[in-house]
Parts: C-alpha cells; structure tokens; sequence
C-alpha cells in the first residue's frame, strides 16, 4: 500500500495503537531537545523520575531563551541545566552556541528518526525529513526516561509546491500563504507534508523556515522529504553520513491537498495580532515603522542573513528607526564575522545582538510605545514584543531589510537586482561550544540555586467528584499561551520557581486573576476556539493549576495546550453545543456531581450554572489515557502512585 512520508516513519516507530486517523498512537522517541525557558522544569520533572541516565539515542540541552542575566536567576538556571545534563546523560549547548531550532538543523537533525522538544517550534527539523514534534516539558521528560510519546493519528495534509519562487519572493513567504489560506487553528490534528517538483527548488534553510512556522498553523508537525538538497546540506555539513533517502511514494494519498504555485508568489507580510492575518505587502505598503528586526528560528540562516547584509552595502539604515539582527548560530555568526558581511551591516546602521531568542520573546529590544515593529519571526501577538500596545509585523527577512531602508513597509522587489549568494562548500564547523555528559556523572553534583523550586506533590490533589466553583475569567478565541503565562525579561527568570511565576498567570489579560484565584482556592477558567495555541510552555498549564484550575471549558483546544492541562491533572472540557459559550459569563458558579465517574468513562457530562439557573452539556476532551492522568491528579503522581 502506498504510504505518506509521515506514515513511513511513524509506522517505524510506532509502540502501540492503529495508524488510524483520531485514534491515539504512541511513537518511540530517538532524540530529545529542550530549551532553558522550558528545561529547568522538565528536567526537575525528569530527576523526580528517579531514572539515572536518559534512555533516548541522543539528547541535547539548549540555553537560548533566557539570556538576559540582570540577577542570579537565570545565570543559577543556566549552571543547574548544565550540571544535571552532565549528569544524566544529556548534551550541553553553551549560551552562545546559538538558536535551538537553527543548531539543531545544522548539527543535529537526522532524517526518518522523531525527535520531541519541549518548544513548540520543534517541527524546524523536520526541513531536513525528521518526524519533529513540539510537547511540554513533562512529555519530554517521560520520552528522556524512556517512555513513549502519545499523540492522536494526525491527518496529512500534502501541500503540492510546483514552480519556483521568483527574486525577492522568500520561503517565508510560502507559509505566510499557507496561514493566510488556512489560518493558526487550519492545522490542529494535522501533519503538512511537502511534495511536488517546486520542493526540488527549496534548500534545508528554506524548508526549515516553512516547517518552523507550521507551528503557527497549529500543525502537529511539518516534513519535507529527505532527498539530494539535503544531501548536500548535511554533506556541506560534513555529516553526509546521517543522510537517507526518504520521501512518500509517488501515488500516496493525502487526507487534503493544498497547491501553491511558487511562481505566482508576492511578498507577502502578516498584520497584528495573529500570525494568519497575511496580506501581500504592496497592500499596506508606506505603514511607518520604529524598528525592524531580523533573526529568530525562523530566519537567522547563513542565506537569511547573507542577503540583508548584500542589501546593506554602501546604504544606510533609515533614521527613522532602529534595526537588529540575530545570527541563528555561532556557526553563522562566525562565517557572517570572516567574510565582511557582519561589518557591511554594522556601517550600515544596525544593532547585532547575540545568537539568541531575544526579541521574538520579548527579551530586550522592546519597541517604542505604539511603534510598528516588522520582524521575520514567528509571532506577533499582542504584548510578546515586551511592549503593551506596539503593533507587530511578520515579513522575510527580504521585506525586512528594504523597509529598514525606507523606514517603512516595502515590497522588497523594488531594490533592484536579486543578489546571488554563493553558498559555502563547507560551513564552518566547531561543536566545542557542545558539551558532551560527563564520564564519570557519579561524581557530577547537580547545582540548584534559590530560585529552582522543585514540583510538590500538594500542587497536584486528585480530582474531586463534586466541585462548586467560580468560573474566574472567560476569554476569547484563539487565546495563547503568551496571554496565559507571558513570557519577557520580568517573567522568564521565574520558568524554575513555580509559586513565583504564577503570580502573572493572565497578568496582560487582568491584573486581578492570579490575586483572585489564590482567594478563591479552587476554579475554572471559559475559553473560546483553539484555546492554548502558541508556545510549548507547560507552565500555562502548570501554573494555573498552582492556582487551583480544576477545569478549561472551551469551544475547542489547541494540541500541546491540552496535552499540558490532561498532563498536569486539569480537566478540558468542550461545549457539547458551542453557543453554550454565550451562556456563561465570568463570575459565574458551576456544580458539578459524579464528575470522576464521567472523566473516567470520558462521557458527556452536565455542569450546572447555578448562577444562571441552567445546565450546560460538556464532553471530556481527553484520551482515556489522559483521564487516568486527570483522576490521579496528574501525570507525575501517577506515576508515583503506579511505583508505590
């Protein structure tokens, strides 16, 4: 029978369950990453396990996201990482080293094994054919231990690329079509899978950016196949020896099929506040900017950074605003260092910052008050700049760098002629700044500092059959983790010390909520449609849960959101009728009887609005996998329980 890429590798993989779409499955997981914005925890989670040392082919720790050191606190995070990563089994890589996302493509990404981060742009490596997936910290840490990862079936979505892209028209731009067309709940349940002759025309570097935004279309993942462009990718990286030939057999059948003609492309630029509100950028071409800001896992690439510096010689950056760039890697950034283009951008006027997350998660380089900001990530929600009501535009690094020029949104094509860039024949390659675990890890002692708060089993009471809460918030649509648990240079330094870090659960929402939560004891939290969307970030579902959230009723959920609640023993619940949703109102108490009983059967269930005087018919959101998890009170006591 003729298979899809994606089935390919999960029906090699595959632990348990039917590769029947819907139906929850459990993969062997062959690699591990984290980042230090999710990893602190997920490795307390992983020593809570008691497991000596991880059981995955390959592991690797990643500091990039908490890079702002204004005090102890992510400098003691940074030294815990590293000690109990030499401890257990795990590589290191430095602050320094560069992006996650963009050393693990260039280093570390092997086509046809799955790979689990605890970041939700995960699926980067999949540009390079590998089954990458996105979880919280508490999914990777079982897969560390040893254990598999459970997700359902997805459906595959093969999108046929034909043509080329024509100059100025970026990778970026092909998923900003994919979002414009489909929108960030348009892959919920899905793997986007690329097929078709305009792929032959992509590099890694390319891929990789369209399967990294995936994440924003709400994908389980995104795979490219693995076919010659990756050969001379992973040969120019000197690891020709990773490399397969891999690709979904000529007459696989797709769930759906989306063509996009490449050559039929604009550049194209995303309006705030959500990644899918795409226009092509001669629409609102002129929009005045503050700042203009190029890098992030997205588009810090060796090409990436290579055209804005050619486009950069001999001119100036507008004075009507500030321009930064992130080299994804020390790789790029020492290659970009020897061959000038480093200092062509530097005479032309622009900021460089470290090879960090930094302002795509609102760590430093916050715009002005009410300033347009256009940058060539991945997100622009609402406050993640770090600046309340700054508006945030998505753009290629192509756009980008001609609006920095003009000081306003520019279609790039009218720069002139495309500049060739003559890629290396081989990159330069130093993973000393990778420190590999400790020989003897006996002797290692893991560092813990004032700030890292281990988890404690009183956080996690099991499920009580009969409640009688306040629903203490009710929010809209699409609500991210960002609104849930914000992240910046105030927030992330708590990542390690739940207690501390739950005092701004929905603080860019109301100011009031973790204050009322804590007076209240125990709550519920109403949503609208693909509630949770965003980042990775178990602590949105952690923290709320410090709180007292029992149970998230909502029109629908977001992937790793609700995987989060289910692992940290909080109940997601749908409206059974979705106009049900206007029935409830913040402030509102709701009985629930015999509430284990239906978790346990996951059957429908009724919660009475005693407020209102009406019933509302609620259907539990979760695998019985799942709501075992929720009665035990969560995923690690559990475990605890199970080893009693």
């Amino acid at each position: 029978m003729a298979q899809t890429l994606t089935h390919k590798i999960i029906s090699t993989h595959l632990i348990s369950g039917k590769m029947e779409k819907g139906e929850e499955i459990a993969v062997k997981i062959d690699r591990t990453l984290t980042q230090d914005a999710t990893g602190t925890m997920a490795y307390l989670q992983f020593q809570a396990m008691g497991v000596d040392k991880v059981k995955t082919e390959f592991s690797i720790s990643y500091v990039d996201h908490n890079m702002l050191q204004m005090d102890f606190r992510n400098a003691d995070d940074h030294k815990y990482l590293q000690s109990v990563a030499a401890k257990h089994g795990i590589y290191f890589s430095r602050p320094g080293n560069g992006i996650c996302h963009q050393v693990n493509v260039e280093r570390f990404a092997v086509p046809g094994e799955t790979l689990l981060g605890s970041d939700s742009h995960t699926p980067t490596s999949g540009g390079l054919g590998m089954m990458a997936i996105g979880a919280g910290g508490l999914d990777v840490a079982v897969a560390m231990a040893g254990g598999p990862f459970y997700m359902k079936m997805p459906e595959v979505v093969g999108v046929k690329l034909i043509g080329k892209l024509r100059p100025w028209v970026a990778a970026k731009d092909i998923i900003l079509e994919l979002l414009r067309r489909l929108s960030v709940k348009g892959g919920v349940g899905r793997v986007f899978e690329y097929f078709g002759p305009g792929v032959k025309t992509l590099s890694v570097p390319e891929r990789a950016t369209i399967t990294n935004m995936g994440a924003e279309l709400g994908a389980t993942t995104s795979i490219f196949p693995s076919d010659e462009m990756t050969l001379d990718f992973l040969r120019r990286q000197g690891r020709e020896q990773d490399w397969v030939n891999l690709e979904a057999d000529w007459d696989a059948e797709y769930d759906m099929v989306e063509v996009i003609d490449l050559n039929q492309l604009v550049p194209m630029v995303a309006k705030p506040h959500q990644p899918h509100n795409v226009v092509p950028v001669s629409e609102i071409e002129g929009t005045p900017l503050t700042q203009v800001n190029v890098g992030s896992c997205t588009n810090s690439s060796y090409h990436d950074l290579m055209v804005v510096s050619n486009a950069l010689r001999g001119r100036k950056v507008s004075e009507k605003l500030s321009m930064t760039v992130s080299p994804g890697s020390s790789q790029v950034f020492r290659m970009i260092a020897g061959n000038n283009a480093l200092a062509d951008m530097i005479a032309a006027g622009v900021r460089v910052l470290e090879s960090a997350c930094g302002p795509c998660i609102g760590m430093g380089q916050a715009p002005t008050s009410a300033g347009n900001t256009l940058r060539s990530f991945n997100r622009n929600f609402k406050g993640r700049s770090g600046t309340p009501d700054a508006n945030i535009f998505l753009a290629s690094p192509e756009t980008c760098v001609a609006s920095a020029l003009n000081g306003c949104i520019t279609d790039p094509r009218k720069l002139g002629d495309y500049p060739e860039i003559k890629m290396p024949q081989k990159f330069l390659v130093d993973d000393r700044l990778v420190i590999p675990p400790a020989e003897d890890p006996q002797s290692v002692e893991v560092i813990m500092g004032p700030n890292i708060h281990p988890v404690e089993d009183s956080w996690y009471p099991p499920l009580d059959d009969k409640m009688e809460i306040p629903a203490l918030l009710k929010v809209e649509d699409n609500i991210t983790t960002d609104h849930i648990m914000p992240a910046g240079a105030k927030v992330l330094p708590l990542r390690s010390n739940i207690p501390a870090i739950a005092e701004y659960v929905y603080y860019l929402v109301d100011g009031t909520y973790a204050k009322r939560a804590k007076e209240a004891g125990a709550s519920i939290i109403i949503g609208g449609e693909n509630y949770g969307q965003g980042s990775s970030r178990e602590h949105a579902a952690i923290a709320p849960r410090y709180l007292g959230v029992r149970v998230v009723i909502a029109k629908s959920f977001a992937r790793i959101h609700k995987d989060n609640l289910c692992n940290h023993g909080i109940l997601p619940a749908t409206f059974v009728n979705p106009e049900d949703y206007d029935k409830c109102d913040q402030g509102d108490v709701f009985v629930f009887k015999g509430l284990r009983k239906s978790v346990e059967k996951q059957a429908d269930f009724v919660a009475h609005n005693k407020t209102k005087g009406i019933d509302i018919k609620l259907h539990v959101d979760a695998s019985k996998r799942q709501a075992e998890d929720i009665l035990a009170g969560g995923l690690i006591m559990k475990m605890k329980n199970a080893n009693k």
